[in-house]
């Protein structure tokens, strides 16, 4: 979903002055090569957010060459201790990524975003596409702003 309105608001404010690549990965291969959930294309479309396309895929340490920037839903991915796709253990030591939480951003504080999957509800969904969004606002903001 936070990738689906990254793309949708860089489009949207036609900002120009990086060249971006936006993607999404996941550390778990329960989802791998699949298609964003229902309700989240749902509540995308909702929200004039349509044409969206993604197939699952784990992060790789390319990813820490390709991307500046690494944004994670949660400390569980920062922190995971067992598991051999903990970001701060995958990136290379050479590597310029900046690591952080998308929530990191959140101009009203909400610094982890819950994965709505397991929720009966929908309204689930929709408060996971309102704190993704204003965190992305904010994360453009603050780049564009750092960039002057």
């Amino acid at each position: 979903m936070a990738e689906a309105i990254l793309l949708h608001l860089l489009k949207e404010r036609q900002i120009k002055q990086f060249k971006w690549t936006v993607d999404s990965a996941g550390h778990g291969e329960w989802h791998l090569g699949k298609s964003p959930e229902e309700r989240t294309l749902q509540v995308l479309a909702q929200n004039n957010i349509t044409g969206y396309t993604h197939t699952a895929r784990l992060i790789t340490k390319e990813d820490f060459a390709k991307f500046d920037y690494i944004l994670c839903m949660d400390d569980y991915n920062l922190r995971l201790i067992i598991s051999k796709r903990n970001l701060n253990r995958m990136k290379p030591a050479d590597s310029k990524s900046f690591i952080c939480r998308l929530g990191d951003f959140d101009p009203e504080g909400v610094k982890i975003i819950f994965d709505p999957y397991f929720s009966d509800s929908i309204e689930a969904y929709k408060e996971v596409y309102r704190q993704c969004y204003r965190c992305c606002e904010a994360f453009l903001t603050t780049l564009v702003t750092n960039d002057k």
